[in-house]
């Protein structure tokens, strides 16, 4: 089995999959205050709930951005601990590359989206290749509200993590030229991210614990406390 985590969203979630790329259990959480406390808890109500023996892991595949500053660095400590104690690999999955692969049969160019707050998004664009298979057509960038049609290929499907809130803001900014998909679809699953993990698996493409880091883009919101010691 192959366990997936994905923290680099407000609404985490963690799945274990088979080797033949089957989800045998998946859990999904929606933000709230705090909740990648919760995090430990989920991983064992996974595998009480699916019976399965942790032992019998083979690879774990992490969300590693860009998204949650937070998150990123919680789940990628989790994942590494774990890897550690079972000796097992760990490979690092771009969280918009694996957004976008929930669509990876479009016909269109596809334009994954996550929130960045500060009225921006992380995106990346994608295209589709024989066997439904991605094809990265854009480096990971940031997206601008007042971003200009030309920056990448329009027409476009857009997927993100907010459909009610990305999803207008989208069709502000590019019109008819933004299709955006199916609102179900506007959440990163931790089992995309485990799909394209088993790729790796199989191709023994492991990343190193040791070095492997959180893909950012810009540099964490953080200010001082305004209450001084």
């Amino acid at each position: 089995m192959i366990l997936a985590i994905n923290t680099s969203t407000l609404q985490f979630g963690v799945a274990l999959l088979d080797e033949e790329g089957s989800v045998r259990v998946e859990f999904f959480m929606s933000r709230g205050e705090a909740h990648f406390g919760n995090l430990m808890p989920a991983l064992n109500f996974l595998y009480s709930s699916s019976k399965s023996d942790i032992h019998s892991l083979k690879c774990l595949a992490i969300a590693i951005g860009p998204g949650s500053f937070t998150g990123l660095r919680v789940g990628l400590s989790v994942a590494k601990g774990l890897c550690h104690a079972l000796e097992i690999p760990i490979v690092g999955i771009s969280s918009l590359e694996a957004l976008a692969s929930q669509l990876s049969c479009s016909d269109l160019p596809i334009t994954a989206l996550l929130d960045s707050r500060k009225e921006e998004f992380f995106a990346a664009q994608f295209g589709g290749g024989d066997g439904c298979d991605l094809r990265r057509t854009h480096a990971d960038f940031v997206l601008k509200t007042e971003a200009q049609p030309a920056l990448f290929e329009l027409p476009s499907l857009f997927v993100g993590n907010s459909f009610s809130t990305q999803g207008p803001l989208i069709k502000k900014m590019f019109g008819d030229q933004a299709r955006l998909a199916p609102a179900l679809c506007w959440n990163l699953k931790a089992s995309s991210v485990g799909v394209l993990g088993l790729k790796r698996f199989y191709d023994q493409a492991f990343d190193d614990p040791e070095t492997l880091s959180p893909i950012y883009l810009r540099p964490p919101d953080i200010r001082p406390s305004p209450i001084r010691p």
